[in-house]
């Protein structure tokens, strides 16, 4: 759960991932003696999901939000967390999941991007591959554990550097194995805590770390206008809002999206994906 933003000096601005990815030459024209690339090579390349260009000195890079300048648009962002030793509690009768938030974001017509873990897609198979193929969201990687990638997150346990890696590849095992073969190439951190070690680890994995500019407050509120001020005043031009698909954890946020979503509309905002901002900010929309 992520009460609050969590400040690190290892947090990589959208303006430097943007200068790096200058810097890196991808958008630069063809130098004499390199051929262009074929039609086919450059299809290809566009219809991969976009992604940031590694941060300085190959770290992984880091997304907050959109471009500010670009039209009025928003991504609603869901975490859908599970520990990997919650699962007695999961048959015990505990919702971590949360099919009405889902309906209502359907009903609404709203597109969103689900990060999950693991060992949610785990629990509950049928539900991560509703999500997955259907057209109006993404499914992203939330690490397979939800156990931190640094030390003092929130009191979550702790994820060793030498497993860093393989947690957030096991995910993706298991949403393939739940029917989910293309997952997007996103990773948000368990607490949003993460350092330079942090991103080193997932460097070779060719993810983009997704952070957020707007925290919703919905974890463990009970107070769902609360939720849905703090929603309406912080979002501006490109934001990325966090919020979850825990019921358990946070049974506002269905009724917080009712409120949030006809509201944000009525101020001129779209709501797009995640895919969809980094398009925007990579010129790839």
């Amino acid at each position: 759960m992520i009460p609050l933003v969590r400040r690190i000096t290892a947090v990589c601005s959208l303006s430097a991932a943007l200068a790096t990815l200058a810097a890196c030459g991808t958008a630069h024209a063809p130098q004499a003696g390199h051929p262009a690339p074929s039609k086919a090579a450059t299809a290809s390349a566009s219809s991969r999901p976009p992604t940031l260009a590694p941060g300085p000195g190959g770290l992984a890079p880091v997304f907050t939000n959109g471009p500010r300048t670009k039209g009025k648009t928003v991504a609603l962002t869901f975490d859908a967390d599970m520990t990997a030793d919650q699962g007695p509690r999961a048959a015990a009768g505990e919702h971590f999941d949360n099919p009405a938030l889902i309906a209502t974001l359907r009903t609404l017509k709203v597109p969103a991007t689900v990060f999950m873990t693991g060992r949610w897609a785990e629990e509950y198979p049928d539900q991560a591959r509703s999500i997955g193929r259907d057209p109006l969201f993404e499914l992203a990687n939330h690490s397979y554990s939800h156990y931190a990638f640094t030390a003092d997150c929130y009191g979550l346990p702790t994820v060793p550097a030498n497993a860093m890696r393989s947690d957030v590849e096991r995910a993706y095992a298991a949403f393939r194995k739940a029917g989910v073969p293309h997952a997007m190439p996103y990773f948000r951190f368990p607490g949003g805590c993460y350092d330079h070690q942090a991103l080193r680890a997932l460097s070779g994995l060719g993810v983009t770390a997704i952070q957020w500019d707007v925290v919703s407050g919905d974890a463990f509120a009970t107070d769902a206008d609360a939720v849905v001020r703090q929603v309406l005043d912080g979002v501006k031009p490109g934001s990325v809002v966090v919020m979850h698909c825990t019921r358990s954890a946070a049974p506002t946020t269905e009724r917080v999206v009712r409120a949030v979503v006809p509201e944000l509309r009525r101020k001129g905002y779209r709501f797009v994906k995640v895919s969809d901002l980094i398009g925007a900010a990579t010129g790839r929309s």
